[in-house]
């Protein structure tokens, strides 16, 4: 059997266009006049589907909703203002006409779509690691300075603590403790020992939490350990490459009983922040704050720059090697978009 041809990026897109159109004359089918649509009352979006998005009422039941033209943007968490309509069209049950204001909003760079935002009125991220694939600093400091940027509390997760040893507890414990250090909190847990559950059960309980990470970490085993009944598909971490293969699809959000709110969304493999300016990457490493500013050129880059005051304060001790080394790699990579989110579907 031949094996079938990788899709260019072009087609690609040109099959996500075809793809949109189809939505788009799907929902033209769709027509209220305005004496057939209720009283406009608040709604949350629990997940968005192209040109559709389901609402949750104030009363906890869950409709398909068009979107109006008017809509440029909306995300899982958005608050909105919609109306049902008093018959369900071709499976759709209402419109959405307009988002209200954000507390917060989640983003990533796209090289075709600019910055795409994932979720909105969100409290704290769940930065979620793991020991297998293989923990990665990197990708932990990308998500601190996004959430840093949009001034969402993070908290860092190490799940799968169980498939810790001695070739790799030093190395990992040693780059924990220096966010610690810093001022984040850490939380350990294991899906397959219990240790953490309680813990982040409480944690979530006062929150509209959202779990990022790299695909293969654990996010839906643990949304699943969270909420069983929901029955998340999970699978294995790849064999071959060490990476986990995407599970969640689409974002959606879901209630906990003992309150709080969790979104669940697509894994991410690499975490761009290209859109972002060399300021605001600085302002992202929050132990730097006392130190930016103070380098004895203005238009320091922070290499090997001379008078540089972060290379100075590494060389007295006064911030970690580790960290600054990062920053440096987040700065050099501003202006390479390759370095977008990936997702598979």
């Amino acid at each position: 059997m031949a094996k079938a041809k990788k899709l260019t990026k072009g087609q690609a897109r040109q099959i996500k266009a075809n793809q949109s159109k189809k939505l788009r004359k799907s929902t033209e089918k769709v027509q209220w006049q305005d004496d057939e649509l209720a009283a406009a009352e608040t709604g949350t979006v629990i997940s968005r589907f192209g040109q559709h998005a389901d609402v949750e009422s104030s009363d906890g039941e869950i409709f398909r909703c068009n979107l109006r033209r008017s809509i440029t943007s909306l995300v899982c968490g958005d608050k909105v203002l919609w109306r049902k309509g008093k018959e369900t069209q071709h499976s759709i049950s209402g419109v959405i006409e307009a988002v209200h204001e954000r507390d917060s909003v989640l983003s990533r760079p796209d090289v075709y779509d600019g910055v795409k935002h994932i979720a909105a009125n969100i409290s704290q991220i769940l930065i979620v690691s793991s020991v297998l694939p293989a923990f990665n600093a990197d990708i932990i400091d990308r998500y601190l300075v996004a959430a840093e940027q949009t001034g969402i509390t993070p908290v860092i997760l190490l799940n799968k603590v169980d498939l810790l040893d001695d070739s790799n507890r030093e190395a990992i414990e040693n780059q924990l403790n220096i966010y610690r250090k810093i001022g984040y909190q850490v939380t350990y847990m294991s899906n397959e020992t219990g240790e953490g559950i309680a813990e982040l059960k409480l944690q979530l309980s006062q929150h509209t939490s959202v779990f990022v990470g790299q695909s293969g970490v654990g996010k839906s085993t643990l949304t699943n350990t969270l909420m069983p009944e929901l029955g998340v598909v999970t699978k294995i971490v790849s064999e071959n490459s060490g990476l986990g293969q995407h599970t969640t699809t689409v974002a959606r959000l879901y209630h906990f009983e003992q309150g709080g709110d969790l979104i669940d969304s697509p894994g991410i493999r690499e975490f761009g922040l290209w859109h972002l300016s060399p300021e605001q990457v600085s302002n992202g490493f929050i132990e730097f704050d006392e130190y930016l500013g103070t380098c004895k050129f203005r238009d320091c880059k922070h290499q090997n720059d001379p008078g540089c005051a972060l290379i100075a304060a590494r060389d007295e001790g006064k911030i970690f090697p580790e960290r600054l080394a990062s920053f440096q790699k987040i700065l050099a990579s501003l202006g390479d978009n390759t370095l977008t989110s990936r997702f598979n579907d």
